[in-house]
């Protein structure tokens, strides 16, 4: 397999499983919240940035996975 196609599952593999953490783990906080105030689950402002920017980082982490493993192993 070329070294940057195997860099990018990689950093696909992670990507995807730091965004799928982060979301889990802030879902768990808002129910949270929503339990002790007695309001609805939703996410505010602040943890939709957050999400958003993991999700720029996740996509980001493709290809610069794919970049260093071509420099490296290429």
């Amino acid at each position: 397999m070329n070294a940057a196609l195997h860099g990018a599952l990689i950093g696909l593999g992670i990507g995807a499983f730091l965004l799928v953490a982060e979301y889990m783990l802030l879902s768990k906080g808002v129910s949270e919240r929503a339990k002790k105030l007695n309001r609805k689950a939703e996410f505010d402002m602040t943890e939709r940035r957050r999400i958003a920017s993991m999700l720029r980082f996740a996509l980001v982490l493709v290809p610069a996975f794919a970049i260093v493993f071509w420099w490296a192993w290429g």
